[in-house]
């Protein structure tokens, strides 16, 4: 398996970790009296400002996990390989995974900024890794 699926599976990990960090504080506000089970609705915040902004950063996981699945399934399926993917896939990783630590640690401007900022690392990755595959048909054609 390559370096960029795995780097799939993890970002599909880092999702789960995030829903599950959701779940332990869905009870312990339902187990404390803060919430009843009908008030923890997806699209209203909820739970205080740090659970609100852990949802909102695995529903960011959930909106940027497909163009993300594509770049590396279709680079996969045309089979192109080689450190440069390798690297982009792992920068990937690391940029999201500090994009949702950023948002649950804080809602500040500055950290909204680097917050920012991780996203466009994220989407500089897409863009080159989904230029490889046309790259390499065309030097083979």
């Amino acid at each position: 398996m390559t370096i960029p699926l795995w780097c799939l599976l993890g970002f599909v990990g880092w999702m789960f970790c995030l829903l599950a960090a959701i779940g332990v504080d869905h009870f312990r506000l339902v187990g404390r009296g803060q919430a009843d089970p009908s008030d923890l609705v997806a699209d209203v915040a909820h739970g205080g400002d740090r659970h609100w902004r852990l949802h909102r950063a695995h529903v960011n996981c959930v909106e940027n996990l497909p163009p993300f699945a594509a770049v590396v399934l279709t680079a996969g399926v045309v089979g192109v390989r080689g450190g440069a993917l390798d690297s982009l896939a792992l920068i990937y990783l690391a940029a999201r995974v500090c994009q949702s630590v950023t948002h649950v640690v804080s809602g500040s401007n500055r950290a909204v900024t680097i917050r920012l900022g991780f996203f466009l690392t994220q989407w500089a990755c897409l863009v080159a890794f989904a230029v490889a595959p046309f790259e390499t048909w065309l030097t083979h054609a």
